[in-house]
C-alpha cells in the first residue's frame, strides 16, 4: 500500500507541473466519462467494420484471456447493462483521486469485460480519457504502447486481483506503469545541456579522437607534450572524466598500470 501511496503522490506532483497538452479525445466528442451513451459510441468508433455489434454490449459469455490461457471468466451477458449502469454511476459519483479512480474503473472495466471484442482497449482508452479530464498532459499518455511492453504483468495484475476481489494490485500496478511512462517522456522532452570544456580539456578529447583507440597517461601527455604528471591529472584528465567526457577502459580498477582512457559517447559527440 506505501508503495502505491507514494506512486500516487509522485505522478500527482509531476503532472502539475507540466505543461498542459491538446487533447486527442475530441474527435470522440464526448461528453463525459460516466456517460454510458458515450461509451458506446467510443466503442463504435474504435470497432467500425472489425466486429458486427460495435457500439453494443455483448449477448453472450466470454472470457479474459492472456494468449490461449483463461484468466479470468466474465459475467454473463444479461448482467452487463446493469454493471456497467452501476459502474458509471460510481465513477460520476466518487471522490477517490482521477489517478486512482481511473484505475479501478480500468480494472472493474475488464472483469465485467462489457463487449463481444475490444474490451482492453476500450478499458484502457477510458481510463486515459478519464485521466485527460483531470490533466489534457495524460490525453497523450501512451497506455496502449506501455500496457504492450508488459503485457504478462499487466495480466498478472487482474489475475491478483480477481483473486482477491480487490483492484489493490492493479491500481498498483497502473501507477507504477505511469509514473515509468512520465519519467520516460519527461527525460526525452529535456533538452540535452552540451557540457562547457576549458581549452585543456578540448585538447585531450581531439588526442583521444585523432588516436582513433584508447590511451594509457603517458601516451595522452606525451601527445600533449605534457612534463608535469600532477597539471595533467588535474587539469585535463580529472575534469574530462567528471564531465563524462572520457572513461577508464578498467573502472574498477583506477590505478591499475594497464589503465586506459577512451572516449564517451558524449565526449565523441563533441568533437566528431
Amino acid at each position: 500500500m506505501w508503495r502505491l501511496i507514494t506512486c500516487y503522490w509522485i505522478i500527482y506532483f509531476a503532472i502539475s507541473d507540466a505543461v498542459e497538452l491538446v487533447s486527442c479525445f475530441d474527435t470522440l466528442n464526448v461528453s463525459g466519462c460516466s456517460n454510458q451513451a458515450d461509451l458506446l459510441f467510443a466503442h463504435q468508433v474504435l470497432m467500425a467494420g472489425l466486429v458486427t455489434d460495435a457500439g453494443h454490449y455483448r449477448n453472450g459469455n466470454v472470457g479474459v484471456m492472456n494468449g490461449k490461457q483463461v484468466v479470468h471468466m466474465a459475467p454473463q451477458a444479461d448482467r452487463v447493462p446493469q454493471l456497467m449502469a452501476d459502474l458509471l454511476a460510481w465513477l460520476q459519483q466518487t471522490d477517490i483521486h482521477p489517478l486512482i479512480a481511473s484505475s479501478v474503473f480500468h480494472y472493474e472495466f475488464e472483469f465485467i469485460h462489457p463487449f463481444s471484442d475490444g474490451n482492453g482497449r476500450m478499458g484502457r482508452l477510458w481510463q486515459t480519457l478519464i485521466l485527460s479530464k483531470w490533466s489534457h498532459l495524460l490525453a497523450q499518455l501512451p497506455v496502449e504502447s506501455m500496457i504492450h511492453k508488459h503485457q504478462a504483468s499487466y495480466y498478472q495484475a487482474i489475475n491478483i486481483s480477481t483473486q482477491k476481489a480487490n483492484s489493490e494490485s492493479f491500481v498498483e500496478f497502473m501507477l507504477e506503469a505511469i509514473l515509468n511512462t512520465l519519467t520516460i517522456s519527461s527525460d526525452k522532452a529535456t533538452p540535452q545541456v552540451t557540457p562547457q570544456v576549458t581549452p585543456q580539456v578540448k585538447m585531450l578529447l581531439n588526442v583521444l579522437f585523432e588516436q582513433k583507440q584508447g590511451l594509457d597517461r603517458e601516451q595522452i601527455q606525451s601527445l600533449l607534450s605534457l612534463k608535469d604528471r600532477k597539471s595533467f591529472r588535474e587539469r585535463y584528465l580529472k575534469p574530462a572524466l567528471v564531465a563524462s567526457l572520457i572513461e577508464m577502459t578498467i573502472p574498477d580498477k583506477p590505478n591499475s598500470k594497464l589503465q586506459q582512457y577512451r572516449l564517451t559517447e558524449l565526449g565523441l559527440a563533441l568533437v566528431g
